[in-house]
C-alpha cells in the first residue's frame, strides 16, 4: 500500500504552530504597547484583543485536525482544518487592515502568517485530492 500523507504539509503545520506562538505573543505585546503609547480608545481595545484570542482558540483545533487528517490520510479532519483556516485568515485580515492602529511590524507578522496559511491551504487541498482518489 502506498503512503498518501504529505510530508511538506506536516512540516508546514509544525512550523506554523511554532510561528503562531511567536505571532500571538508579538501581537499581544504590540497591542499592549499601542494601548500605552497611543491614545487607544478603550472601546476598541477589547475587540482587538478578542480577535487575537479567538484566533488563538481557532488555531489549536485547526492544527490538530490538520495533523490528524494528514497522518491518518482522512479527508474529513483535513477538510475541517481547511474550513478553520478560512476563519483564521479572516481574523488575520482584520488584524492587518481594520485593527485600531496598524504598525509596520503588524503588517510583517500578518503577511508571513497569511503566506503560511495560503501555502498550507494549497497543500491541504492537494492532500485531500490524493486521499479521495
Amino acid at each position: 500500500s502506498s503512503q498518501l500523507s504529505s510530508l511538506p504539509l506536516q512540516i508546514l503545520l509544525y512550523v506554523n504552530g511554532v510561528y503562531y506562538i511567536f505571532y500571538f505573543l508579538a501581537t499581544l505585546a504590540m497591542i499592549i504597547y499601542k494601548s500605552q503609547v497611543f491614545s487607544y480608545p478603550d472601546d476598541f481595545l477589547a475587540p482587538d484583543l478578542a480577535v487575537l484570542f479567538l484566533m488563538a482558540i481557532l488555531e489549536v483545533p485547526r492544527l490538530y485536525l490538520g495533523f490528524k487528517g494528514n497522518l491518518t490520510e482522512a479527508e474529513v479532519p483535513l477538510g475541517l482544518s481547511l474550513g478553520l483556516t478560512v476563519g483564521s485568515v479572516l481574523l488575520c485580515v482584520y488584524l492587518l487592515l481594520w485593527q485600531t492602529y496598524v504598525l509596520w511590524a503588524d503588517v510583517l507578522l500578518n503577511a508571513v502568517l497569511l503566506s503560511a496559511y495560503g501555502l498550507e491551504s494549497g497543500l491541504k487541498v492537494t492532500a485531500i485530492a490524493a486521499f479521495v482518489s
